[in-house]
Parts: structure tokens; C-alpha cells; sequence
């Protein structure tokens, strides 16, 4: 639980916190999004073959689109610094090996990777800063 007295004026609670969760690497992969005003569950996919990069990569795209979908105007915030970067980037920098095991993450991420050039300007992706605020509220609590 979010301790929101804390974190009152440094984190933008109308917003979208995402995570990833993979066991193994590659592994069983899923990912979802949490309305940090309330940390309601917004959108869960997975599990699917995969890493936990790409799941992250794919939760920042999904909120992003979702956010467009309905007309919100809110932010996104990720723990992960390589899915920021692949999504500013555009491109999903994976080295995950293609195969039939992980085809559905490669059909994916080519359309979240589609998604985000037909939508240059979206929603501010930010980084979560774990150290300071604690776990994002998306976090699948795998963690040992």
C-alpha cells in the first residue's frame, strides 16, 4: 500500500504504475497497470514466453495506449530503465531468441512497437524511483 502523506507532492497519484513479472529468463512473463490514485488493478496480460524487459516494455505501450483510448490525461510510471528507453526509443532492443515459444511476445511487441510511431505524442512515461518511494504498486511481489 502507498504511503500517500509520504509521497504527497512528489509523485503524480493520477497516473498509471506498471510492472513486470517473469519467472525464469526467458520465462512464463505477465505484466499489468495500476491506477495509482486508488491501486485498482487497470489491466493485466500473461503470462506468455518472454523476459521481464519485454513485459515492461509491453505494460509501458499498453498503458500509453489505454491512457489514448479513453481520453485520460495522466502519466505512466515504470521501475525500468531499459523500457523507457526502448520506448522512447520506439524499438524493443530484446535479444529474446524468436521462436514458437515466444512468437505471441514477438507479435506483441511489433505492434506495440507500431503503436508507438503512429503515436509520437503520448502520455509522459516516468521512472519510478524505487529507493525513495518504496516497490511500485504494480509490482508482482516476486521478490526474494
Amino acid at each position: 500500500m502507498l504511503d500517500y502523506e509520504r509521497l504527497e507532492g512528489t509523485v503524480d497519484f493520477n497516473a498509471i504504475a506498471v510492472d513486470a513479472g517473469c519467472s525464469g529468463n526467458p520465462g512464463p512473463m505477465e505484466y499489468q497497470g495500476v491506477y495509482l490514485g486508488n491501486e485498482q488493478r487497470l489491466f493485466h496480460y500473461g503470462p506468455i514466453q518472454g523476459t521481464n524487459n519485454i513485459g515492461e516494455f509491453l505494460a509501458i505501450v499498453h498503458a500509453l495506449a489505454l491512457i489514448k483510448q479513453k481520453g485520460w490525461s495522466m502519466k505512466v510510471y515504470s521501475d525500468s530503465y531499459n523500457a523507457i528507453l526502448w520506448v522512447k526509443n520506439r524499438k524493443c532492443k530484446t535479444k529474446l531468441e524468436r521462436n514458437e515459444k515466444t512468437e505471441q511476445a514477438y507479435d506483441l511487441i511489433q505492434r506495440a512497437e507500431k503503436w508507438l510511431r503512429e503515436n509520437p505524442l503520448h502520455a509522459p512515461v516516468l521512472k519510478w524511483e524505487t529507493s525513495e518511494w518504496g516497490e511500485v504498486p504494480a509490482d508482482f511481489g516476486r521478490k526474494k
